[in-house]
């Protein structure tokens, strides 16, 4: 079990019965513009890649990982309920996701974020988009945002 501030918070791998979950908090974010929707139906085909946060038996937040080979892989999806916020519960999915990344040999994460600050204070420094054409080939062709992303691109080494 791991404690964040006053709540205690259990992070863990996601199961199937937490799809829904995480579809309405990426739902939350999505419409305030901060991150792409994630369908319950997308969630439960990539659900071995997502962790969530739970406390008192009810899912607060979430994070998924996306690898792009061997020594590559991305961090994505970090949510949390707004009323959840600011107590190292994000914190907790990121380190969490890190963790199995370094199990799984990963050598450098990145994230694309508008919250800078954040994945600043957890080591990540800024760089060009351009450095992961592999996440602009999968992901960002499909997105609304392509030809005016403002996400920051933030890297880290493992």
């Amino acid at each position: 079990m791991i404690v964040a501030q006053a709540e205690t918070v259990i992070v863990r791998y996601a199961r199937l019965a937490d799809a829904g979950a995480i579809a309405a908090i990426t739902a939350e974010y999505a419409r305030e513009g901060i991150m792409l929707e994630r369908s319950a139906e997308n969630v439960i085909e990539n659900i071995r890649n997502f962790f969530v946060a739970e406390h008192e038996g009810r899912i607060i937040g979430c994070c998924a990982v996306a690898f792009y080979n061997t020594r590559l892989a991305e961090i994505r999806s970090v949510a949390v309920l707004a009323r959840h916020k600011r107590k190292g519960t994000g914190r907790l999915l990121v380190k969490k996701a890190e963790e199995i990344l370094r199990e799984e040999g990963v050598a450098e994460v990145f994230v694309l974020t508008l919250n800078p600050g954040f994945f600043g204070s957890l080591g990540y420094t800024e760089i060009k988009k351009e450095y992961f054409p592999q996440k602009i080939w999968r992901d960002c062709t499909h997105c609304p945002k392509l030809m005016a992303c403002d996400e920051i691109a933030m890297v880290k080494k493992l």
